[in-house]
């Protein structure tokens, strides 16, 4: 399965087992680097994912005649 074929649940899901690796703090460096830029490549294709699925909502909020912008939060 290629990075494109993920859900964005199943994104998610691998970003926290990385997240959860590197807060254990027992990992060797180079496979730290390596988690560190595989969480980073994770976190922009979800925020894509987010993006794109904004758009589509805005699109067809927009051709129903009622739209009020939203913005998403995230967790501080």
């Amino acid at each position: 399965m290629t990075k494109e074929d993920l859900s964005f649940e199943e994104a998610m899901k691998q970003l926290e087992q990385i997240v959860e690796k590197l807060e254990e703090g027992d990992v060797p460096l180079e496979k730290a680097i390596n988690y560190y830029q595989e969480g980073m490549n994770l976190s922009k294709f979800c925020s894509d994912k987010l993006t794109k699925v904004e758009k589509q909502m805005e699109q067809i909020v927009n051709e129903q005649g009622e739209f009020k912008p939203f913005t998403i939060q995230e967790d501080e």
